[in-house]
């Protein structure tokens, strides 16, 4: 299936414009270097719409200073020849420029959701992405939109901000994408030294063990904590930036799991920084 590939706002507009008659719009929105994570969202999108947009944009305002925006990953022809073998209609994959023409003087800014993991661990961060997010819904005008949950805060503000600012659109979450070996799908995976890739196994074994007990039918977060930092521990070379137990939408730390919950991770595996996380439900009594 053919591909188009829009870089100005004007031709991404046009082209949706003369497929959206009688057809819902999904958008996914992507920095690129595309994974089978990336693309169970385009299939999930699919789904719910005819036309499938996929942005690629390595934004730069949710890189902080020393981060690696210089160094991710880009590859904007493997991803849309990926992108057309999975049904995507268009491809919008604006240079820095289109999207960011002039210094920004208005940004979307959340409290309460974004204020403490990654929002602490990466101050401007989820202004970078949630001003990026309602430039693309308002480039797209998008249906449904499609995101992963490996990235849980994000989804958790990106839910509260279509509520708050009133966006039609539907947002639907996929689940994270794993190696046979429990490892989540990640762009930044290619950064990771045979050895780091090895040692990274130890956050999908710590989540492993909340999820465990939880299903197990203990509630107490403190027990899920202690039980993560415990695996963690046995990896001295990770640097552990958090461990939480969260509640899933407000992402407010949890004493107690009563509901739909998280537990989410981040460290330093060598000199990559990633982020894992899974959903865990309340034990049925």
């Amino acid at each position: 299936m053919s591909v188009l590939v829009a870089t100005t706002m004007e031709e991404c507009r046009g082209a949706i414009g003369r497929l959206r008659p009688g057809r819902r719009v999904a958008l996914v929105p992507t920095m690129g270097a595309l994974h089978e994570g990336h693309l169970s969202l385009v299939d999930l999108a699919r789904e719910r719409a005819e036309v499938v947009t996929v942005s690629v944009f390595v934004n730069p305002t949710q890189f902080g200073p020393g981060e690696d925006f210089d160094r991710y990953p880009r590859d904007l022809e493997r991803d849309v020849r990926l992108l057309a073998g999975r049904g995507a209609a268009i491809v919008f994959a604006p240079d820095t420029r289109t999207m960011y023409p002039e210094p920004l003087l208005t940004t979307v800014t959340m409290r309460g959701i974004t204020d403490d993991f990654e929002g602490a661990h990466r101050p401007g961060h989820f202004d970078g992405v949630l001003t990026i997010v309602a430039k693309l819904f308002h480039v797209v005008e998008p249906d449904v939109a499609v995101f992963g949950q490996k990235d849980a805060q994000q989804a958790a503000a990106i839910r509260r901000m279509v509520a708050d600012l009133d966006f039609p659109i539907e947002i639907v979450v996929g689940p994270t994408v794993r190696e046979p070996d429990g490892l989540a799908l990640s762009s930044r995976n290619a950064f990771l030294s045979a050895a780091d890739r090895r040692e990274a196994l130890a956050l999908h074994a710590a989540l492993d063990r909340a999820d465990s007990l939880a299903r197990d039918g203990v509630d107490d977060a403190d027990r899920l904590l202690d039980a993560m930092r415990e695996e963690l521990s046995r990896h001295p070379a990770i640097a552990v930036d958090y461990v939480a137990i969260v509640e899933r939408d407000s992402f407010r730390p949890l004493r107690r799991i009563s509901g739909p919950a998280v537990a989410a991770v981040a460290a330093r595996v060598g000199g990559t920084r990633l982020i894992d996380n899974v959903v865990l439900e309340p034990h049925e009594r």
